[in-house]
């Protein structure tokens, strides 16, 4: 099998085994900007930003975004980097993010986000996609369908510990909000501030 599409039935797929080590796992968020085109050409386009939120075994918690220059670390925790920042969706790569599962016990979860940082909150245009490319066994791809208008966040995806590996769990839940939102809404517990980039 070369690709997993997580949906609402089969909502979950294991990424490593217990003692598995692997290599970088790479994220990547890719999205149209079909928005811009047809009757209204002069709309605004969408930035739509990669994230996510960590928190690692030793209970240290954090996140990776390109607000705030958090791009990240493969080097030291939270072994998490973002590469960079398409303003656009219009490179072919789109965003990507490396994670080492090198030792995939180091980490007790990840959850995988994307928000609109410029434009009308409008998910159906944007059309993305996040696709999840370990160094074994086949791709994770997870859609962002059924768009809630007017949310700016997406919770994406739950990489999580439980003893038993690391498994990666479609969420897809559209939030009302920027990070701190996404936070509470899945008991993070972090302080906020604002940021740019």
């Amino acid at each position: 099998m070369s690709k997993v599409t997580l949906s609402k039935a089969a909502p979950s797929v294991s990424l490593t085994k217990p003692g598995d080590s692997q290599g970088l796992l790479r994220v990547n968020l890719n999205w149209s900007q079909g928005a811009r085109r047809g009757f209204f050409k002069r709309s605004s386009a969408i930035d739509l930003d990669l994230g996510c939120l960590w928190e690692l075994s030793d209970g240290s918690k954090g996140v990776v975004q390109a607000v705030g220059n958090n791009f990240g670390s493969l080097h030291s925790a939270p072994f998490i980097q973002l590469d960079g920042d398409d303003r656009t969706g219009e490179s072919s790569g789109g965003e990507n993010m490396h994670i080492d599962l090198a030792r995939p016990d180091a980490f007790r979860r990840i959850l995988i986000f994307a928000f609109i940082y410029e434009g009308v909150p409008n998910w159906a245009a944007a059309d993305g996609v996040v696709t999840l490319y370990p160094t074994s066994g086949p791709e994770v791809e997870v859609r962002l369908d059924s768009p809630v208008d007017g949310a700016r966040s997406c919770a994406i995806a739950l990489l999580q510990n439980n003893g038993g590996g690391l498994t990666v769990h479609r969420e897809v839940q559209y939030i009302n909000g920027n990070q701190s939102a996404i936070d509470r809404a899945y008991g993070w517990g972090m302080k906020w501030q604002a940021g740019s980039k």
